[in-house]
């Protein structure tokens, strides 16, 4: 199935997005031919009823916060609606309103009406709206990391992390779009790392994905000790990599403490943007 209606996750509290983002992810929207909706919440701060009472400058605070709140969600999605009226990109802007807690659900919400939803990580605090979009979407989440050096999301060159799961055949499934406009596509198997139920799958993949008019090159590498993050960051440094497409382990429920370990790694310090299926 083809990717023909993309979600755009801004964040407006505590910090607002970076709008590189916006132009990273409207470019992706063109390169797909699809229509890219945006959705940023006026976040309020929930605070105790009892607390406010006792405290006379708090609700002042709450109310300043969710002003701030209010402005960056407003200047972002008139950021995007100007961006992607610059580019012809079919598009719309969904504002909403929600107490900080239940920022997450209400994007996950979302996330389940489209084909694939977009979602920036800042380095500076708790990835929760990604994981819940992750875990609890059904649909394909593309994690953008929202560092200054990242340029275009580009689809030239794709690693396909492969260890026959259940997690990885859904990524690949929900990936088979990118990578038929990819130029090219590594299948990588980590071995020694964890036990792989079939020493054929990865030429069985690439068998499959030949039939989609996809050329893939077939690789194994030896973790030797190295963590999987490590193992990955690699890879994606010697292959030059633009876009990792993998299975997301875990659930967001307990996610301090079952959060696979190359799930965690990659969530946490994406070194290029990554496709997560669950």
């Amino acid at each position: 199935m083809a990717i023909r209606d993309v979600l755009l996750a801004l964040t407006s509290y505590p910090d607002p997005t970076p709008v590189t983002v916006i132009d990273r992810a409207v470019s992706l929207a063109s390169t797909l031919g699809a229509h890219i909706a945006a959705i940023s919440c006026e976040a309020h701060v929930q605070v105790p009823g009892s607390f406010l009472g006792s405290a006379g400058n708090i609700g002042s605070i709450v109310a300043s916060e969710a002003h701030t709140s209010r402005k960056n969600a407003q200047d972002l999605l008139a950021t995007f609606e100007a961006t992607a009226q610059r580019c012809g990109v079919p598009h719309e802007i969904i504002l909403e309103r929600c107490v900080t807690s239940e920022v997450a659900g209400l994007l996950t919400e979302y996330a389940r009406l489209r084909d694939l939803t977009i979602v920036p990580v800042p380095e500076s605090y708790d990835q929760w709206y990604a994981e819940a979009i992750m875990f609890g979407s059904g649909r394909p989440t593309l994690v953008v990391p929202e560092g200054p050096s990242l340029k275009a999301i580009d689809l030239s060159r794709v690693l396909v992390a492969w260890d026959f799961s259940r997690a990885a055949a859904r990524a690949v499934s929900d990936a088979i779009p990118i990578l038929e406009k990819a130029r090219e596509v590594c299948i990588l198997t980590v071995t020694n790392e964890k036990a792989i139920s079939s020493r054929r799958s990865s030429s069985e993949l690439a068998k499959n994905l030949s039939r989609h008019g996809i050329d893939v090159i077939v690789e194994e590498v030896d973790a030797a000790n190295r963590s999987i993050g490590a193992v990955f960051a690699a890879q994606i440094e010697s292959r030059k990599a633009d876009l990792l497409v993998m299975g997301a382990y875990g659930h967001s429920r307990f996610r301090e403490f079952i959060l696979g370990g190359a799930t965690r790694s990659l969530l946490t310090n994406p070194p290029i943007p990554v496709l997560f299926s669950h």
